[in-house]
C-alpha cells in the first residue's frame, strides 16, 4: 500500500485550504439543523396547535442547545482535535432527525430539537469549526473565518427552498427522515479529512490585556472583556434573528403565502454569504472591530426599512439589503477574539462568543413570536430588535474608543 506523503501542516498552507473547503462543506450540511425549524414553524403551529410564540419555540430551543453544545465541543476539540467533535455529531445528528419526524407530541419534538439536533448534532458545525479554521491561517485569516462561517449561511440558502418543497411533496416527517440518513451519508467522510492538528507556537504567554494609562479609565480583565463580547453577540442576533427567523410566517400573514417567504430566506442568506466573503476581505485590511461596526450599523438601517415597506416587491428588495448588511457580522466576532486572546484557547473562546451569538437568535426567535402574539402583528418586533442593535453597536463603538489594544503576539 502507497506512503501518502504528509502534508506541511503550516498556517496558510495549501492543505490550509483543502481543509478550509472541507470545513465549509461540513458547515453547510451539519448547517440543516438550524433552519428546519424555520421552516416547519407554520406546520408545527397548526400540527400541534399552539401559538405562534409556541410554534417559534422549537427553534429557539434548537439554538439554545446550539449554543451550549458548541462552547462544550469548541473545549472538546481544544483538547483533541476537530474531528472528534464532528465524528460524534454527525451519527447524533441524523439519529435527531428521524426521532423528530416520530416525534408524537410538541414537547417530543421541541426536545429531540434541542437536545439530539441542536447540542450534540449540529454544534460542532459552527463555532468549533470556525476557530479551527483560524488556527490554519495567518495572512488570509479574515476571508478563511468568513469562508467557514458562511456555511450557516449557504445552508439557510439552500435547505428552506428544498424543504419546503418537499414538505409540500411527501410531508414534513418524510423530509427529516431524508434530511438525517443525507447528514450521516455525508459528513462522516467529510470529518475523517480534518484529522491533522495545526501546529500552535505556544510561545505565547497569558499575560494580562494590556490596557491603556490614561487616567480615569478601568482595567478590564480578560474574564471582563470576553463577557462584553459576549453581551454584543447577543445583542446582534437578537436584532438579525427578527427577519430571519418569522420572514415566512411574515409573508403568510400579508397573503404573499409561505414559499415567497422561503424564498426571501434564501435570497436573504444568500446575499449574507456574500456579505461574509466580503467582510472577510475588509477585515484583512482594517480589522475585526471596524468590519463589525461597520456591519452593524448596515443592519440597523435595514431593520428600519421594513417598518414602512410591506409590498411583495418591497419585501425582497428590503430582504436582499438585509442579506448583505448583516452578514459579515459574526464572523467578526471571531476575530476580535483570536486578536486578544491566545491561540491555544481559541475553540473555547471563539466557541463562546459565537454560541453567544446563537443564544441571541434563539432568543430574539422567540421574543418575536411572543411580541406578535401579544400585539397581533410584526411592527413592535421589528422595533424591538432596532433596540437591541443600538446595543450592539453601544458596546463596539466603546471598544474601538482605544480602550484596549490587543497584543499582537496573541494574534499569531
Amino acid at each position: 500500500m502507497p506512503i501518502t506523503p504528509k502534508r506541511p501542516r503550516t498556517p496558510d498552507s495549501s492543505y490550509a485550504w483543502w481543509r478550509l473547503a472541507a470545513s465549509l462543506a461540513l458547515s453547510t450540511i451539519g448547517g440543516v439543523g438550524l433552519w428546519s425549524a424555520v421552516v416547519v414553524l407554520p406546520t408545527i403551529q397548526a400540527e400541534f396547535a399552539v401559538g405562534r410564540g409556541g410554534a417559534s419555540l422549537p427553534f429557539t430551543a434548537t439554538m439554545v442547545g446550539f449554543a451550549a453544545g458548541g462552547v462544550l465541543m469548541g473545549r472538546v476539540a481544544d483538547r483533541f482535535g476537530i474531528m472528534f467533535p464532528l465524528i460524534l455529531g454527525a451519527p447524533i445528528l441524523g439519529i435527531g432527525f428521524l426521532a423528530a419526524a416520530f416525534a408524537t407530541s410538541y414537547w417530543q419534538f421541541v426536545l429531540v430539537q434541542a437536545l439530539l439536533i441542536g447540542m450534540l448534532g449540529s454544534a460542532a458545525t459552527f463555532g468549533p469549526l470556525v476557530a479551527d479554521v483560524s488556527l490554519w491561517f495567518v495572512k488570509w485569516r479574515g476571508i478563511a473565518v468568513s469562508v467557514v462561517a458562511s456555511g450557516n449561511y449557504l445552508a439557510g440558502a439552500i435547505w428552506p427552498s428544498i424543504l419546503e418543497r418537499t414538505i409540500a411533496a411527501v410531508g414534513w416527517r418524510p423530509s427529516y427522515m431524508m434530511i438525517g440518513g443525507f447528514c450521516v451519508v455525508t459528513m462522516m467522510p467529510l470529518a475523517l479529512l480534518l484529522r491533522g492538528r495545526a501546529v500552535i507556537d505556544d510561545g505565547d504567554r497569558v499575560d494580562p490585556i494590556r490596557m491603556p494609562s490614561t487616567p480615569g479609565r478601568l482595567p478590564l480583565s480578560p474574564a471582563h472583556l470576553q463577557g462584553l463580547l459576549v453581551l454584543a453577540a447577543i445583542a446582534c442576533c437578537v436584532a438579525m434573528s427578527m427577519p430571519q427567523v418569522h420572514i415566512i410566517a411574515y409573508c403568510g400573514d400579508l397573503g404573499y403565502g409561505t414559499a415567497r417567504g422561503a424564498e426571501m430566506l434564501s435570497i436573504m442568506l444568500g446575499l449574507g454569504v456574500v456579505s461574509r466573503l466580503g467582510s472577510g476581505v475588509i477585515a484583512d485590511r482594517i480589522g475585526g472591530l471596524k468590519t463589525l461596526i461597520l456591519g452593524s450599523v448596515l443592519q440597523w438601517l435595514s431593520l428600519i426599512a421594513y417598518l414602512p415597506f410591506d409590498g411583495l416587491t418591497s419585501l425582497y428588495i428590503v430582504s436582499a439589503i438585509f442579506g448583505l448588511s448583516q452578514g459579515g457580522i459574526v464572523p467578526n466576532y471571531a476575530l476580535v477574539v483570536r486578536e486578544y486572546f491566545p491561540a491555544r484557547e481559541a475553540g473555547a473562546r471563539v466557541s463562546l462568543v459565537l454560541m453567544s451569538s446563537v443564544v441571541g437568535m434563539a432568543l430574539g426567535g422567540w421574543m418575536s413570536g411572543e411580541i406578535y402574539d401579544l400585539t397581533g402583528s410584526y411592527r413592535a418586533a421589528f422595533l424591538n430588535g432596532i433596540g437591541w442593535n443600538l446595543l450592539n453597536l453601544a458596546i463596539a463603538f466603546w471598544l474601538l474608543m482605544d480602550r484596549f489594544r490587543p497584543r499582537e503576539s496573541l494574534a499569531q
